[in-house]
């Protein structure tokens, strides 16, 4: 059976929005999903794909984390081949040789109105640069990305969706997660 795999935002980071990796385990099987895997406490969940669309699983996700913890955490869900398609879609291929310096932001839809990200002088920012593509901002910071005054720019970015970042070796490991 295909995979989804679920992005949450903002938990267990620096001891806030508390959720341990066993109890999203056991939030995404009291949901009805099956083949639950968590890789790493940050929130990035495999699962077995039932066929639900995406944008329903992340609200149902996000609805139940709210019901149950009291938390508001913005998910975001894609597809396996979602996931692949934004490996394969990789506009800095060459930055994948220090995948630290590359960041892929996950929107939970392309923004109508990508003006704030528009906005951005580039040459500012060097040696820092992103590309926006359909529902993913990829983001290569060669010094890396909590030095990078344009990823703090992107991330805040008013586009008026859901988004969450991963790291390269994340993204790619979610890939082999779903593929297993």
């Amino acid at each position: 059976m295909p995979s989804q795999i679920a992005l949450l935002r903002g938990i267990n980071v620096s001891g806030h929005n508390k959720f341990p990796m066993a109890r999203q385990r056991e939030l995404m099987r009291d949901l009805g999903f099956e083949d639950v895997t968590v890789h790493l406490q940050t929130g990035n969940i495999v699962f077995a794909d039932p066929g639900t669309p995406p944008e329903r699983t992340a609200r149902t996700i996000a609805d139940r984390i709210t019901a149950d913890l009291g938390l508001t955490v913005p998910v975001v869900v894609r597809t396996r081949d979602e996931l692949a398609a934004t490996v394969e879609a990789n506009p800095y291929p060459e930055a994948t040789a220090e995948p630290r310096t590359l960041h892929v932001v996950f929107l939970s839809a392309a923004p109508a109105d990508p003006a704030p990200l528009d906005a951005l002088d580039l040459a500012s920012y060097a040696p820092d640069e992103f590309r926006l593509v359909g529902r993913e901002i990829y983001l290569r910071a060669p010094d890396g990305v909590g030095r990078s005054k344009l990823a703090e720019k992107v991330t805040r970015a008013p586009l008026g969706v859901a988004m969450t970042a991963r790291n390269w070796n994340t993204v790619t490991k979610l890939l082999a997660l779903a593929d297993a």
